[in-house]
Parts: structure tokens; sequence; C-alpha cells
């Protein structure tokens, strides 16, 4: 029996790289990256994340999701057709065209296909080129049961993002002027492993499979799920917002969860875990644009000082752990008001520079560092100021 689990695995992690899922997701993920970068010149003058900042801070995470996903697919014994895993990619390749990573949530991809495999039967009967019984066996309950564990992971990955880089922007303001805002953006290749009909492996207990669409033994594939979401966060602290999108994702998955137990026992509940999760998806974005957008710009300039927008990787603003939100209020012992004012007293100590700051809870902090040689000479934070390059304003 184990030689026929590693022999099945061994052959599943194969079709892994005979999946276009996989390379399409590599495609997306630094295009988005160069598109992300030509924006940060534009606004700033400068790179400040690689091309790969927004997949490879999710390495270690969606390894650890893609094991837990596994062990719970395979020990409830879900099993899905190929049929349903092809369409479940081309779904995601498709919504993921339009390049918007808001619409690579679960909730999305595993909608849209779910409603696609409940009218494609009867579509297929009325044409002779494609076997009419393609998706005529579908395990739904089983289907909500991946799409809850992938909203889960989903909420990690949100939870993670607290720790991770945000991707700042200019945007021009209400009331005239630039602001500035922060992407709560992040892409993730979920690899996991499935039960599919036909292979080596035998059932080993009375119970397994529990969720079946038909055969006697099975083999094991290697899917490379993509998730992806995209929060806009313009009037409040981004670490702080991608804490509340988590906790609210963690509760959409729990809720689906419980609609995907239900449906064991009433089928037609798999539906109602679908049309919860769009809806409450949806809501979910709503609902932070709405609060985000009552409130004022988070990164504006204030009567205190300088508001931190970013801070450039393996500067001296980062060796220093200044982030994003902060506010420097003196340089070398002057108050700063203005870029002018924080350029002109950062110029006088020559080599050495000391700051105090207004960290996001308001306490004040004192820092002093050296600048060396090859460092960035405004010590790498950014601030809301004008782009670097002239840009049309858009209204928001």
């Amino acid at each position: 029996m184990l030689e026929a689990w590693f022999t099945e695995m061994v052959k599943g992690i194969g079709k892994l790289f005979l999946n276009p899922l996989l390379y399409w997701a590599i495609f997306l993920i630094v295009l988005a990256g160069m598109q992300r970068i030509k924006r940060e010149r534009k606004d700033f003058g400068i790179k400040l994340f690689d091309v790969f900042s927004e997949w490879k801070y999710t390495w270690a995470t969606s390894i650890i999701l893609g094991v837990i996903i596994s062990a719970l697919t395979i020990g409830l014994g879900i099993v899905f057709s190929y049929s349903t895993v092809l369409l479940l990619c081309l779904v995601t390749i498709l919504v993921s065209i339009t390049g918007k990573f808001s619409f690579l949530s679960a909730s999305s991809t595993f909608g849209i296909t779910y409603v696609l495999l409940l009218f494609l039967p009867f579509l297929l009967e009325k044409q002779d080129f494609i076997p009419n019984d393609l998706f005529s066996s579908v395990d739904y309950s089983g289907f909500t049961v991946l799409l809850a564990m992938l909203l889960f992971a989903e909420s990690m990955l949100l939870l993670q993002a607290r720790k991770g880089p945000t991707y700042p922007e200019l945007t021009s303001g209400n009331r005239g002027g630039w602001v500035g805002q922060h992407h709560i953006r992040k892409m993730s290749i979920i690899p996991f492993f499935i039960l599919i009909p036909s292979g080596s492996i035998a059932p080993f207990a009375a119970y397994w499979p529990y969720f079946t669409v038909g055969g006697e033994s099975y083999s094991l594939l290697l899917v490379p799920f993509i998730v992806g979401f995209n929060h806009l966060v313009r009037g409040s602290d981004p670490v702080r917002a991608a804490g509340k999108l988590a906790n609210t994702t963690l509760a959409l998955s729990i809720v689906i969860w419980i609609c995907a137990f239900i449906s064991i026992y009433y089928p037609w509940f798999s539906a109602v875990g679908i049309i919860s999760a769009i809806v409450g998806r949806e809501f979910i974005n709503y609902r932070h644009r709405s609060m985000d957008q009552q409130k004022t710009g988070f990164f504006q300039t204030s009567d205190k000082g300088l508001k931190v927008l970013a801070v450039l990787p393996g500067s001296p603003a980062d060796r220093l752990e200044i982030v994003a939100g902060e506010t420097i209020t003196k340089v070398n012992g002057n108050k700063i008001y203005s870029l002018t004012a924080f350029y002109e007293a950062l110029q006088e100590s020559g080599a050495y520079f000391k700051l105090e700051l207004l960290d996001k809870a308001g306490e004040n902090r004192f820092l002093q560092g050296a600048l060396y040689e090859g460092d960035h000479h405004e010590l790498g934070i950014i601030f809301t100021s004008n782009p670097h390059r002239k840009k049309e304003k858009e209204i928001v």
C-alpha cells in the first residue's frame, strides 16, 4: 500500500509541470510586477520592490497551507474528476486575464466554476463534439469543502500581509493635490494534492473515500491553485486594515465550512455555501472600500511632521526599522514640516544623522545612524509628494 501511495505521489508531482496553470501563474506574477515597477518609477523615480515581491513573501505560507489542504482532502477522501479540475484551471486563467488580483479569490473562481458545472451538462446534450457525460459526475459537497479551505488559506495570506510589504502609490485627492495610498496585494500558488479516479491507490477504510465521483481505485494529482487579492488602503494603516480583512475572511471560511458539512446530508446546501462565499467576499470588499473612503488620508502630512509613505528595502531607514505610517518630527534637532526642510536638515550633519519620530501608536522614538557609501542620500524614505513624472490626475 505504501508503495502505491509513493508511486502515485511521484506521478502527481510530475503532472504538476504539465499543468498550464503553473506557467500562467509565473507569467502573471512577472507581468504584474513589471507593471507595478513602472508605476513606482513614475511616482517615486525609483524601483521599490523587485518583480516577484507579491509572490516570494508567500512561499513558506503557501507550502504549509498546501500540506494542510492535501491532508484534509485526502483524509476526507474527496475525489474530483479530471474534467472538473481542468474547468477550474480554465476559469482561473480566464478571470486572471484582466490582471486584477481581486478576481483570484477562491470565491470568484470556485463560484464561476460551480455555476458552469451546474449548467454545462444541459448544454452538452445539444451538441455532438464533446462527450455529454463529461461533467455528469461532480461532487458538489467536496467542491464546497475545498472552497472553504482555500478561503481559509486566503485569510492566512492576508494575515501574513501585515508583516510583508504593501505597495505605495500616489493618487489625486478629492480636494486637489496628491495623496498616498497602499495596495495590500498578494498572489500565491498553493500546491495541494487531490484524489483522481483510476490509479493504484485502493480504499483503506470503510468510509474512504467519503466524497467520490465513482471508481474503485485512485491516483494523486498535485494542483497549483492560484489565490490572489488586492485591497486599496488610503484612510488607515495598511497593517491594521490587513488584519481586519484577514479576520472577516476567516469568519467567512467558517461559514462555508458549515454549509459544506450540512450539504453532506442536504446536497442542495452546497449552492448555499457557494452563494454565501461570493456574496460574503464581495461584501467584505465593499465594506472595506466604503469605510476607507469615509476617512481622511492616513499618509497626509500634518502639523506634527512628515508621514512616511514607504521605506526602500536595504536603505538606512530600513536598517533603523522605520516603517510606513510613522511620522518624522525632527531631523538633526530641526523641526520638519516640509520635504524641503527635511532634505536641508539632513544635509547639515554630513554622514551622520539623528531622527525623532512618532510611531503609529503616537509614542516618541529617537534614532541615529550613519550614511555609508552606496546608501540612498535621502535615507530611503518615501513621502507623499508630487509624482516624479507628471501624470494626469484622476478622480477616485
